[in-house]
């Protein structure tokens, strides 16, 4: 993928939910929201302190993340719809 998020925004693809309930009732496309659930695909270097040191990132390319149901910004990139965001607007990691 040729896009690198800059200082610490990340970029995060949807994993989508079930589209069963536990009991086997199948949920209409219509009536499910959408997931706030994600991957990490890629992480910017992180932001500058008051001295110009970096601070890293905790998430990485790879984790499973928690985020806001508005969280983020929609973009299309090779094809595919992910989220960019802010590290901040990710709540956790999943483990």
């Amino acid at each position: 993928m040729a896009f690198r998020p800059l200082h610490d925004r990340v970029l995060v693809r949807r994993i989508e939910a079930d589209t069963k309930t536990a009991g086997g009732i199948i949920i209409p496309d219509s009536a499910q929201e959408k997931p706030s659930e994600g991957e990490v695909v890629a992480v910017g270097e992180g932001v500058r302190d008051d001295d110009g040191d970096r601070i890293p990132l905790d998430v990485k390319a790879g984790d499973r993340v928690l985020f806001g149901k508005w969280g983020g910004t929609e973009v299309k990139i090779d094809g595919e719809d992910l989220l960019i965001m802010k590290e901040s607007d990710i709540m956790g990691i999943i483990g």
